[in-house]
């Protein structure tokens, strides 16, 4: 049967998803929001779907964020150990370029509905300029990212000065000689602090739990890079290794005046940063506790504190969002997400996941390998398990990491061992640079 494949989204997970597609032959369109491709990495002043902000750098070094078909070598060789998101959206404009993906991607389009009809065919409704049209699709690979549909956090009370989430921050400079308040201590929460601390009144960040705080370098490495050199540890005692490291490199959190942390590594997302600590013992960013409730402007933490602020921003994180299927059809925002190899469905063997995956780690490299193992199959050159029912549950009941039971970590995987895992079912030569040729 003639394969017609639709692609949503030309973000970084999207944009591998079609070039390999493509490399098999295959006929495919990809669907993107912006005018460009990139996904979050188009920063813009403006509110979009862009979650990056004015000072964004990445959080995993460049050797380990890279595409195998089209590395940051060969790309700009002097780029950043760290790049920017500047680096970034070049760079996957770049590989848009190398492997001629644009004439196959329609730009400004929203894509509204799918439909599932059966094993043969989607029907995908999209939007362009403001005019609706559906197609039909025998396959559909899902690339929309996690972090675009912000997460509130929720308190008693009512802050009356300026609230807004972390997905709506873009820089520093509207925070000048303000109180500020960062809720979260994940990685976007702790750049907010930094950034803001440079202009603000006074700006401090509430934690609800102890969180690690990873520099980015060790030793003049990249701090990725020691993980990389110990992956073939076993994964308990390689996370034993790398707080006792932390513990000798960092200190305590009790030394910085922040929570205790009180899980095991892996357990949450640990976060990469250089400067919150710095800014802490400076004076620069005050730590906070949990927030009790709201005041009008002054907020009330759970040890009695109570401080005003002109502004507090939410750094809560994302649902997992899919707004283009019906609800009862399938909706991952609250609970577990059983895929198999976080890609394959239980049932609709014509509905694939590029990219859906939150590794203690870059997404991209293992997004390439999905995108590799589902071209595949679509070309008729491997086949699914016969089991994958079954290993769709054991995804759920056997993670790689047992993480706290909240939203944000539903879909998680250890970044060297789920690569392993997808590597097992691709060929050794796996690796393409051919560049594609237009029709």
């Amino acid at each position: 049967m003639h394969k017609r494949i639709a692609v949503i989204g030309a973000g970084p997970s999207g944009i591998t998803a079609l070039k390999n597609l493509l490399d098999e032959g295959l006929e495919v369109v990809a669907f993107d929001r912006n005018h460009d491709v990139g996904g979050n990495w188009i920063y813009t002043e403006q509110e979009s779907h862009s979650s990056v902000f004015e000072t964004t750098h990445i959080i995993s070094s460049k050797t380990l964020s890279q595409y195998a078909d089209f590395t940051f070598d060969d790309f700009d060789p002097e780029a950043a150990d760290y790049p920017s998101h500047d680096e970034l959206r070049r760079y996957f404009q770049a590989y848009a370029r190398q492997f001629n993906l644009y004439p196959y991607i329609r730009f400004n389009t929203l894509v509204i509905h799918c439909k599932w009809v059966n094993e043969q065919e989607w029907l995908v409704e999209t939007e362009t300029e403001g005019v609706r049209s559906i197609e039909k699709f025998t396959d559909l690979v899902v690339c929309n990212g996690h972090h675009w549909h912000p997460r509130w956090p929720s308190y008693p009370g009512e802050f009356t000065g300026e609230y807004l989430h972390s997905h709506h921050f873009k820089k520093a400079a509207p925070f000048v000689g303000k109180r500020v308040l960062v809720i979260g201590g994940g990685n976007s929460a702790c750049d907010v602090a930094v950034e803001t601390s440079r202009v603000s009144e006074m700006t401090a960040i509430s934690w609800r739990r102890g969180y690690r705080i990873i520099p980015k370098f060790f030793f003049g490495k990249p701090s990725d890079k020691i993980g990389e050199g110990s992956a073939w540890i076993p994964l308990k005692l390689r996370s034993f290794f790398f707080d006792l490291l932390l513990k000798i490199m960092v200190g305590d959190n009790s030394l910085y005046g922040l929570r205790k942390v009180e899980t095991k590594f892996g357990e949450v997302h640990p976060t990469i940063n250089d400067e919150l600590l710095y800014k802490i013992r400076h004076g620069k960013v005050k730590p906070r506790l949990d927030i009790k409730r709201f005041d009008g402007k002054k907020v009330i933490f759970e040890d009695g504190l109570a401080e005003e602020y002109d502004s507090v921003i939410a750094c809560t994180g994302y649902y997992l969002s899919h707004p283009f299927f019906d609800k009862d059809f399938l909706d991952y925002s609250a609970g577990p997400v059983p895929l198999y190899l976080k890609m394959f469905h239980p049932e609709y063997r014509n509905l694939y996941f590029i990219g859906m995956f939150q590794p203690l780690g870059c997404i991209w490299p293992g997004a390439e390998l999905q995108a590799k193992i589902m071209a595949r199959e679509l070309a008729g050159k491997w086949e699914r398990p016969k089991n994958t029912p079954e290993l769709c549950e054991l995804e759920v009941k056997r993670p790689h990491y047992k993480q706290i039971d909240t939203p944000r970590h539903t879909i998680s995987v250890d970044f060297h061992k789920f690569k392993k895992e997808l590597l097992k079912h691709l060929p050794k030569d796996y690796v393409s640079k051919a560049v594609g040729v237009l029709e």
